[in-house]
């Protein structure tokens, strides 16, 4: 069992069953899914981007991405439609526990002037942050990487509200900066 699912089960349940009493279990809060996106503004330019960026979010996601695509045309900034402009993936079970371990212990405090992220949820208990580039992630290798490349990282979770969210990512002891 990954350790994170295991801290869950262990250790954050039942701190969630006393603050939260009056609830059934299956209504706690619990991480859903991560979904990790990339943008490729220099797919329209060069094709080969798309491949070395495909490369590199399968090694860190552990999980092979697929391509998104332009809905539709927008000639001013030269995107067709069907054009393949991003790629995601959609990390759930082992993979998700596995890829917060390792973002929470190991990538977060190889950032570069990191004191914590700033906790803003969507409202309904998800929220999603930005990193400007995949060079923190250890699986990547420096010397083959030929741009740098910035991504979404979107943690979904059965939270009801933005209290719930942020209580939760606390006792995961996610890298979020303080509450005052």
């Amino acid at each position: 069992m990954s350790r994170m699912k295991e801290k869950y089960y262990k250790e954050i349940l039942p701190k969630l069953k006393e603050r939260y009493s009056k609830r059934n279990v299956m209504q706690l809060p619990k991480l859903k899914k991560i979904v990790i996106t990339m943008g490729i503004d220099a797919a329209i330019k060069d094709k080969t981007a798309i491949q070395e960026h495909k490369n590199e979010l399968a090694l860190l996601s552990s999980q092979k991405p697929i391509m998104t695509k332009a809905k539709k045309s927008i000639s001013n900034f030269k995107i067709r439609k069907d054009q393949e402009l991003g790629i995601k993936v959609t990390l759930r079970k082992k993979r998700m526990y596995d890829f917060l371990d390792r973002f929470c212990n190991i990538v977060a405090p190889r950032i570069r002037d990191f004191r914590g992220f700033n906790i803003k949820t969507d409202g309904l208990g998800n929220f999603t942050i930005g990193l400007e580039d995949q060079q923190a992630f250890p699986e990547i290798n420096l010397d083959t990487v030929k741009r740098s490349q910035g991504m979404h990282i979107t943690f979904v979770t059965s939270a009801v509200n933005q209290e719930e969210c942020i209580y939760l990512f606390e006792l995961f002891k996610f890298p979020i900066k303080r509450r005052k």
